[in-house]
C-alpha cells in the first residue's frame, strides 16, 4: 500500500492562543514495500508526520493518500477503522500499553476487536509470539511478569496480528542496551523481509537508519529537508551536522581518517567492514595510507 502525503500542513492547537505550526508543505512518497527512516532533531515534525500515516491526526492543510483513501484537510472522514487495521504503529516504549491478564488475550485483542475470530486471532497470537522471538509458554503468563524486553515484544507481536501492511517504528529501540537495540531491529527488518512489508522507522540512530534504510528522509523545522539513500545522506558529513544531527561512527571515523591522509578514500563506508575492504584496496593499488 502506498502512501503519499501532498503540501501537508498541521497545526497543534489550531485557531487557539496556543497555535503551533508542527509541519508545513510536506510532499513524501512512501511507495509500497520500502524501508524509510526518518531522521531529524527533537521538534523537527518526524513524530507529526507519523500519525498522519494512520489518520491519527489530520492535516490543517494538504491531503494524506493512504492506499486508494484521501484525508483532506478540513474534511470529516468516517470509518478510518479499516486504515489503523493497515498501518499499525509502534510507539515509544510500547509495552506501556498492555493491559490485558495474560499474552495470549493481549495480542487477541485487536483482532478480536476488528472481527477476527477468536480461533483465528489465537493462530495468530501463536505464530507471532515466535515471529519476535519469544517461546509459546509466555502466552499463558501475565504480561507483567516478563521482562521489560520481553512486554516490548508482545506488544509488537500485538501490533502485528492486525496484519498491517505499513509498520510504522517510533523509536522502537529507546531504553535497550546496544545488544538489545541490534535484536529489535534485526527483529524488524527479518519481518519486514518475511512479510513484505512498508516500514517506517523514525529514529535518532544513525546507524539504524544507514544499516537498514532503503531510503533517508531528513526533517529540520517542519520542512522535508532531503531524501536520498543512505550513502548520498551521509557522504556530506558537514551537512548533518550543520543541521544538528549525527553521522555513523564509521562515517565519522572515514571522515576524520581523509582529513588526516589529505585523500578521499572513495565511497562513503556504511560499515566498519566496507571501510576495511576500501583501506585494503588503497594499499593493493600502492596509495600510502
Amino acid at each position: 500500500m502506498d502512501i503519499a502525503l501532498q503540501q501537508v500542513e498541521y497545526k497543534y492547537q489550531a485557531n487557539t492562543p496556543f497555535e503551533r505550526l508542527a509541519i508545513q508543505n510536506v510532499n513524501l512518497s512512501i511507495p509500497h514495500g520500502v524501508f524509510m527512516a526518518l531522521i531529524g532533531h527533537t521538534g523537527s515534525g518526524k513524530s507529526t508526520i507519523l500519525q498522519h500515516l494512520n489518520a491519527l491526526l489530520k492535516p490543517t492543510k494538504g491531503q494524506v493518500v493512504i492506499g486508494d483513501r484521501i484525508i483532506d484537510a478540513g474534511k470529516k472522514e468516517k470509518n478510518l477503522r479499516p486504515i489503523r487495521q493497515k498501518v499499525g504503529i509502534v510507539f515509544q516504549f510500547p509495552e506501556h500499553q498492555l493491559f490485558d491478564e495474560t499474552v495470549e488475550k493481549d495480542i487477541c485483542f485487536g483482532p478480536m476487536n476488528f472481527g477476527v475470530s477468536e480461533e483465528e486471532a489465537k493462530k495468530r497470537a501463536r505464530q507471532l509470539i515466535a515471529d519476535v522471538g519469544l517461546p509459546e509458554e509466555v502466552l499463558q503468563k501475565s504480561p507483567f511478569d516478563l521482562s521489560g524486553g520481553q512486554m516490548r515484544r508482545v506488544a509488537i507481536a500485538g501490533v502485528l496480528a492486525m496484519e498491517p501492511e505499513v509498520l510504522v517504528l517510533d523509536e522502537p529501540t529507546a531504553g535497550l542496551d546496544p545488544r538489545g537495540r541490534t535484536e529489535i531491529m534485526e527483529m524488524f527488518y527479518r519481518l519486514h523481509k518475511q512479510k513484505g512489508l512498508s516500514t517506517i522507522l523514525v529514529t535518532h540512530s544513525m546507524e539504524d537508519a544507514a544499516n537498514y534504510a532503503d531510503e533517508i528522509v531528513i526533517m529540520h523545522r517542519g520542512q522535508v529537508k532531503k531524501t536520498a539513500d543512505p550513502r548520498t545522506i551521509f557522504s556530506n558529513p558537514e551537512e548533518l551536522l550543520e543541521l544538528g544531527l549525527d553521522v555513523p561512527e564509521v562515517v565519522k571515523f572515514q571522515y576524520m581518517l581523509e582529513r588526516k591522509m589529505n585523500k578521499k578514500i572513495g565511497k562513503t563506508c556504511l560499515t566498519i567492514e566496507e571501510l576495511s575492504e576500501a583501506l585494503i584496496e588503497l594499499q593493493k593499488r600502492g596509495e600510502p595510507l
